[in-house]
């Protein structure tokens, strides 16, 4: 009897899931990707972002990285990557975790991990489908703020890192 409460919860998600797809499916994004990698999207949004603002900017640098062919450079990946899931690193990132070779670190492989590194929320999932509009394709944690910062190009962003390494 438990295992049948359990299969009933599940079937109520996946119907859940696939009623809330199916609103979307003359929206633009869920014509460029797959229900897989929107919920992977959405899983690196969850771990990268503070709240609904900085989300929607993580989202636009997100699509923007894909639709130029970039790698994604998302932090939470290596995290995932190097620890097996459990975030439990106790440190800051290091260069040379950067370096590790695995499917889910985004700074060494192009597009999407192979499956979400987190759960996604529907507020997530609406960032995503709302598609906000940014020119934004670099951004970084600064810690003295609390806050990401978020960049245009390469040569902003080294400039910006470099003024926020040098108020250490």
């Amino acid at each position: 009897q438990a295992n049948m409460d359990f299969y009933t919860f599940v079937n109520k998600l996946k119907k859940n899931k696939k009623e809330y797809f199916k609103k979307f499916k003359d929206n633009k994004i869920y014509k460029s990707y797959n229900e897989k990698e929107i919920i992977i999207i959405g899983s690196l949004i969850e771990k990268e972002g503070l709240d609904y603002i900085d989300k929607r900017k993580i989202s636009s640098v997100i699509l923007n990285r894909l639709r130029k062919n970039m790698k994604l450079q998302i932090d939470a990946s290596v995290l995932f990557a190097i620890t097996n899931g459990t975030y439990n690193l106790n440190r800051k990132l290091y260069l040379k975790d950067l370096k590790v070779d695995h499917p889910y670190n985004t700074y060494l492989y192009k597009g999407l991990p192979p499956k979400p590194i987190s759960y996604v929320g529907k507020k997530t999932l609406d960032i995503i489908f709302e598609d906000y509009k940014t020119e934004y394709l670099f951004y970084f944690f600064d810690y003295s703020l609390n806050m990401h910062i978020f960049s245009k190009n390469y040569d902003e962003h080294k400039t910006k890192l470099n003024d926020y390494r040098n108020k250490k």
